[in-house]
């Protein structure tokens, strides 16, 4: 009760209050501030979120197209490939044909030619000539519907029309005055959307089979006039002979035997005439 009444006990606690008071005030002051100033280190990092999301959906976006373009060149590249390959099974098909293959383009002017057509025609480059100029000098011997038609055009009523050049024959004299004999078919080549790309026209040589049935044609003649030279040799050797039977003179008989000795020399020199003529025609053939 003493220590209550003491001024300088109650100036001590009173001092005591007044600094746990402050104390507590300022560690509540001091813990605002730290909260105030949190939030206002927070608020910068969340503006920046909207800043830099953009940022990173454009690299995204620009990392996607250089994917996206890197595969379309990967493709772009794959179909060249492919149609190189194409191309050159192409020219190696056309190169290997037996038959010439000429093919004209929309403006009727030669855009391919393989090795065959340019042997058989007898022209180097026919790339780039027109129709009439590589037929020129061809004249069609045999043909369907017209054959007053030249084959020029008759190739390029096939690119106007549409229409179809079955197989037709026509004879063929080359720049260096060779005659060929050629079977000539024409069609026209239409694209996926239906333009016209142009006509193929097919040429087949047919000359050794024209020598052939020629030869053929010749035998046939010659083995037709040997035929009646025979009769004719045989029948007047059969006459003389009656004769010498029938007969009793002698000079007479030596007569009739010196004939029948020339008619029989006579059909030995047309055999051999005509055994020499074949075998000379059948090496021709064989060489040709």
């Amino acid at each position: 009760m003493k220590l209550l009444t003491n001024p300088i006990f109650l100036k001590m606690a009173l001092l005591l209050f007044a600094s746990a008071f402050a104390f507590v005030v300022a560690a509540l002051i001091m813990r605002r501030l730290r909260r105030s100033m949190g939030e206002q280190d927070a608020i910068p990092a969340i503006a920046a979120t909207p800043e830099q999301l953009p940022l990173h959906a454009y690299h995204a976006v620009i990392q996607q197209l250089k994917q996206q373009k890197h595969e379309l060149a990967v493709l772009r590249e794959e179909e060249h490939r492919r149609a190189r390959s194409s191309e050159n099974i192409s020219a190696a098909v056309l190169s290997n044909l037996s038959c010439g293959v000429l093919f004209f383009g929309p403006n009727g002017l030669v855009r391919q030619a393989n090795q065959s057509s340019k042997s058989i025609l007898g022209i180097a480059s026919p790339v780039g000539m027109d129709a009439e100029t590589i037929f020129r000098q061809t004249s069609l011997t045999a043909a369907p519907n017209d054959s007053s038609q030249t084959l020029a055009a008759s190739v390029n009523a096939v690119l106007r029309d549409g229409m179809l050049l079955p197989s037709v024959e026509a004879e063929h004299q080359t720049p260096s005055g060779e005659t060929r004999f050629l079977e000539v078919m024409a069609s026209r080549v239409l694209g996926a959307d239906g333009s016209v790309l142009g006509v193929t026209c097919v040429i087949n040589d047919r000359t050794e089979i024209a020598n052939i049935r020629r030869q053929i044609e010749l035998r046939g003649d010659l083995s037709a006039e040997m035929a009646l030279a025979l009769r004719t040799s045989l029948i007047t050797i059969s006459g003389y002979a009656q004769q010498l039977a029938r007969n009793r003179d002698p000079e007479l008989a030596t007569q009739l035997a010196a004939d029948i000795a020339a008619e029989a020399k006579h059909l030995d020199q047309t055999i051999g005439g005509f055994l020499a003529e074949s075998k000379k025609a059948q090496a021709a053939g064989k060489y040709s």
